[in-house]
């Protein structure tokens, strides 16, 4: 059995370089203006960088060029195709089939890969796709375990993708509307304004006037849904207002032996719009997860690598689709606000002789407990900092507060042995709890 794929995402340069780090095969990031991360934007310097880099490691980046075009967009095809030549990834993510088409006849040599926007739900779809020439596909989220094992069984001889990780959009596989008609930010434009996880209030109308709903303790609100008449949802709002579009986020460690055991070929994180933490995070758990089944499949247990995830910041974990259609309890209706309770406190960005440099990210204090994730260890460093020293100007102090590129020094008598095991883009933590 061969190893999947480890896809994390890379929405720009210090993001891939901690990506790799952490144990990514595979990093994948935008093409500008032409993807479906608008904010997510590297320069093309930042991709000839990070792609140079990728191969000297021996991996690999992948390029979204997964908008769906409009006439305008076709002006910058020919610029694009241009620069794609000289960058030379090791694919491009397309959506579009005049997109496809055109990559197709002026890059005939590009590895072509199915973005889950194209909605590839079936067999007879990834079929599809192979006979026009694309080398994977990425199934979108609302596919099954199911159906996934029987498309890999149908469809052997292409590679096969799927998200493991990361939010989840209320829409399906992204084709929402409501960002366009809220605030014309085009979420297929790759401008989306993610107006599922805003607050909203209910209101009762009366024929001549629209009225805020009374108190919840004089009536209660129900939505009945049209062809499931006398169906009687009730609707509760909280002083923080109602989330009815809010989905926690999807997680598939628990699931993770399934899906390798299956046969799919490439594991995807998604979070391009996230920190260098949550990537380090992330690819830190499912590499040390993917290694562990690998070492021992019948000793695998899930839950430390699980356990690991759940110090991200989240709206909770979902299963998404992956047993079939989801009921209410993969929705969040209180609050689109994340939970847990630890931080990044830092990045570490410089190494001298006898001390590294990290970048706050959060306030420190002085004797406060920071946890560093070191790539080449699986539990973390554990170190009370003694002393607050500014990186720039020596200062000790008893706290410090991030912001403006503070930094502070931590020496390695501090860390001992562990001192080499933290390279440039090591992340750390704290708990606020």
């Amino acid at each position: 059995m061969k190893k999947p794929e480890l896809l994390l995402p890379g929405g720009n340069l210090a993001q891939i370089k901690t990506a790799f780090l952490y144990g990514a095969d595979t990093v994948y990031a935008g093409v500008p203006e032409l993807s479906l991360r608008e904010k997510a934007k590297i320069s093309y310097e930042d991709m000839k960088e990070a792609i140079d880099l990728a191969h000297s490691l021996g991996k690999k980046m992948y390029l979204a060029f997964n908008i769906f075009s409009h006439n305008k967009d076709e002006e910058k095809f020919p610029k694009v195709i241009e620069m794609l030549k000289k960058l030379n990834p090791d694919g491009l993510i397309i959506s579009d089939p005049g997109v496809f088409q055109y990559v197709k006849t002026y890059l005939p040599d590009m590895p072509i890969h199915i973005s889950t926007q194209a909605n590839v739900c079936s067999h007879m779809t990834v079929k599809f796709w192979q006979d026009m020439g694309a080398r994977m596909c990425v199934l979108a989220r609302e596919v099954s375990f199911e159906e996934i094992k029987e498309i890999r069984e149908k469809c052997p001889d292409i590679r096969l993708e799927m998200f493991i990780h990361g939010a989840m959009c209320m829409s399906y596989s992204g084709r929402c509307l409501i960002s366009n008609f809220l605030t014309g930010r085009g979420a297929n434009q790759g401008n989306c304004a993610h107006a599922c996880r805003w607050k909203y209030r209910m209101y009762a109308k009366a024929k001549d006037s629209v009225l805020e709903a009374p108190n919840e303790d004089v009536v209660d609100y129900f939505l009945e849904e049209d062809q499931r008449r006398d169906e009687f949802m009730q609707i509760e709002e909280t002083e923080r207002g109602t989330f009815l579009m809010s989905s926690k986020d999807l997680c598939l460690m628990p699931v993770l032996k399934d899906i390798i055991e299956v046969g799919i070929d490439c594991l995807k994180v998604e979070g391009r719009n996230k920190s260098e933490y949550y990537t380090a995070v992330t690819a830190k758990a499912y590499r040390n997860a993917i290694d562990a089944y690998f070492d021992n499949p019948k000793k695998f247990d899930y839950l430390p690598y699980l356990q690991e995830l759940e110090t991200l910041q989240s709206r909770g974990f979902t299963l998404g689709f992956f047993n079939g259609v989801p009921d209410g309890g993969a929705m969040t209706y209180e609050s689109t606000r994340s939970d847990g309770s630890w931080r990044n406190i830092g990045v570490v960005t410089e190494i001298k002789k006898d001390e590294l440099i990290m970048e706050l990210r959060n306030d420190i204090s002085k004797c406060e407990e920071v946890e560093f994730l070191s790539p080449y260890k699986v539990e973390p460093i554990k170190v009370k900092i003694p002393e607050i020293i500014d990186a720039k100007n020596g200062l000790y102090f008893d706290k410090l507060s991030a912001g403006h590129g503070k930094s502070i020094v931590i020496k390695r008598e501090w860390l001992g042995e562990n001192f080499d095991q933290l390279p440039v883009f090591s992340v750390a933590r704290k708990n606020i709890a």
